[in-house]
């Protein structure tokens, strides 16, 4: 993607003509049009968009590259739909140009033919974060990065709820659909958004980006989708400020300060600030352990402080705030024993900084995974300071047998839990947190830490 942007399209959400509070009716926007929906997947957001816009009178084709059999759950909630067509386990190129409107999912390959096949004929192609912003024209504070936009964008969301404003929390957050906020949106509303750099090239197509965009951390990631380019994932993750204007904001943490400023420095046009965990008062008590997350909080706050939210109002819900599921989660403690559940941790720096918050020399640490292509470097050389590490089977584990002969390597998660049991003892930490990706054993990171929770309360 061209960073070289046309300054004449730039547009923050926000200042929008077209207006859900100007009183449009979002469900106009999809009535009687034929929209192919590229992706249902199993995580909830594609069968929300799906049913909303069945819901608004859409004819629609969803097609996904999984079979009937992988996407069952998914399907069973569409069926009622007489409006719905599905083609599963494959694409057809006719779907791309006899219809209206693509919405295509996260993940959509740079160069897939059929996105290509919808763009020659003119057919606009959407993602549901974007399209959202676009019709609601409501405020949006969009939150990106490698590492912490989840933890972020729930840290604002918890902000603004205590604040007393009408708020809703979408992107790339499972189970919500983004667009089918449109049925409920009023003018009165503020969205947080969490997005990830395919969403993020949804709203560079539309020439937008956020009001107030946080960037929090760029580590190399998704290095299998961006084709070993780290450069092409930063060029996705931009797009959340490069339509901004000089009446917006963007949050930049330090740690990815210096990578976005001398690449994209000549281009930013918003009041940047640049926060580090120095920037969250010290007398602040965080329930959520590690520098990380104070480097997140700090984050957060400078985000609300420039929506006008009182250091106040964010100090008692930063400080109540009990983290987000799946990252760095307490899920249980047996016999003295604390279990976390850092599933979402798919790079080694999440890893890393699991076990920066929780300490090495009495955690026991389970992780492995499938490959994508990251410098594993730095989280070897701690590896020999933790209590024990457990390997699950996976292609990025198999990168690793040589490296860390004493591991053992579990293809069933249970054994795995139950061998961490066995070297564990009161006092220590059980520490699941992968460094890699959940493709192999699991659908996906969530049904990985769904199953992790579920055998640990069954212990």
């Amino acid at each position: 993607m061209d960073p070289v942007r046309d300054k004449t399209l730039k547009m923050s959400v926000g200042s929008l003509a077209s207006r859900v509070s100007n009183g449009v009716d979002a469900s106009a926007h999809f009535r009687g049009k034929r929209i192919t929906v590229m992706g249902l997947g199993l995580l909830g957001r594609g069968v929300g968009d799906a049913r909303y816009l069945a819901e608004c009178g859409a004819e629609l084709v969803v097609t996904d590259l999984k079979s009937r059999e992988e996407l069952a759950e998914s399907i069973a909630q569409l069926e009622p739909f007489s409006n719905i067509t599905f083609i599963l386990g494959e694409h057809q190129l006719e779907n791309f140009r006899d219809c209206d409107l693509v919405l295509k999912a996260a993940g959509v390959p740079l160069d897939s033919p059929f996105i290509a096949e919808a763009k020659k004929h003119g057919i606009p192609v959407r993602m549901s974060a974007d399209l959202f912003a676009e019709i609601s024209g409501i405020p949006v504070l969009g939150v990106t990065g490698t590492r912490g936009k989840s933890t972020v964008a729930h840290m604002v969301y918890a902000i603004l709820k205590a604040a007393g404003k009408k708020v809703l929390l979408g992107g790339n957050v499972r189970g919500v659909s983004t667009l089918a906020f449109l049925g409920e949106v009023t003018s009165e509303h503020v969205a947080v958004l969490e997005l990830d750099s395919w969403q993020l090239q949804g709203f560079g197509e539309a020439n937008m980006s956020p009001h107030i965009a946080v960037f929090t951390t760029f580590y190399p990631d998704h290095l299998n989708y961006y084709k070993n380019n780290p450069e092409a994932y930063l060029s996705d993750k931009a797009n959340i400020f490069l339509y901004q204007t000089a009446a917006d904001t963007l949050v930049l943490g330090k740690q990815c300060a210096p990578t976005v400023i001398e690449k994209y420095g000549e281009q930013i046009e918003s009041r940047a600030v640049v926060v580090d965990e120095l920037k969250l008062p010290d007398t602040w008590t965080l329930r959520i352990p590690g520098m990380h997350n104070r480097y997140d909080a700090a984050l957060a706050l400078a985000a609300v402080r420039a929506y006008g939210i009182s250091d106040e109002v964010s100090r008692a819900a930063l400080e109540s705030f009990t983290g987000v599921p799946g990252r760095l989660e307490l899920v249980r403690e047996v016999g003295g024993i604390k279990i976390y559940n850092d599933t979402t941790a798919t790079t080694p720096e999440a890893t890393l900084a699991g076990l920066s918050a929780l300490g090495t020399a009495r955690t026991v640490l389970i992780m492995g995974g499938a490959d994508k292509g990251l410098d594993m470097g730095a989280l070897l050389g701690k590896l020999s300071e933790v209590k024990r590490t457990i390997l699950l089977a996976g292609t990025g584990t198999d990168t690793l047998r040589t490296l860390l002969p004493e591991a053992p390597v579990f293809d069933d998660f249970s054994h795995a839990v139950a061998d961490a049991f066995v070297h564990a003892e009161s006092g220590d930490n059980i520490l699941f947190s992968p460094a890699f990706a959940s493709f192999g054993m699991f659908k996906n990171e969530y049904d990985r830490g769904d199953q992790f929770a579920a055998i640990v309360q069954g212990l």
